[in-house]
């Protein structure tokens, strides 16, 4: 049985009344007009959100800048310490090498771009994540990545030697 619910303008009362019985021309208008509303089966369907554009991406407070740069951070500290361990060489060095400086622009604009395609979509990091690592817990590793980078700069600068003394 469907229900019929009439919105009169007298203080905004609305009275429910199954439709079989009363019609909507039953219902009293008291002296004003009567508005007829039946509820919907089907759900709408959601209009998709506008994708944003590069510059809302890459902005300041936007989605994109700090975690990219948090996980160039994760790579770049993991990148650090394995080739400190391998060949003895700190993080200074490594960055005054030029193989190291192509690696380091390659690697650069492959996450940037496989970072900022989803988010150009309209997806979302939130929408993504799953029960352990989620969008929370990568923005924070990215922090901790990034500190770690200079944590390993300073070491280097302040003892003279690498953080991984071989």
């Amino acid at each position: 049985m469907a229900t019929v619910m009439a919105m009169t303008s007298f203080a905004g009362a609305a009275v429910l009344l199954p439709a079989g019985r009363f019609g909507a021309r039953s219902l009293p208008a008291l002296g004003r007009r009567a508005f007829v509303v039946r509820a919907q089966t089907e759900k709408p369907t959601p209009s998709p959100k506008p994708s944003p554009s590069i510059w809302d991406a890459l902005a300041f407070s936007g989605p994109a800048p700090e975690r990219i740069n948090g996980r160039l951070a994760m790579v770049g500290f993991v990148t650090a310490l394995a080739v400190e361990a391998g060949r003895g060489d700190g993080l200074l060095s490594q960055l005054g090498n030029s193989t190291g400086q192509a690696w380091f622009a390659y690697t650069v604009a492959v996450l940037s771009v496989a970072s900022l395609v989803p988010l150009l979509q309209g997806e979302s990091a939130e929408g993504r994540a799953g029960a352990i690592m989620n969008a929370n817990a990568e923005l924070w590793n990215g922090r901790f990545a990034m500190l770690g980078l200079v944590a390993l700069a300073a070491t280097e600068i302040l003892t003279g030697a690498p953080f991984i003394n071989i």
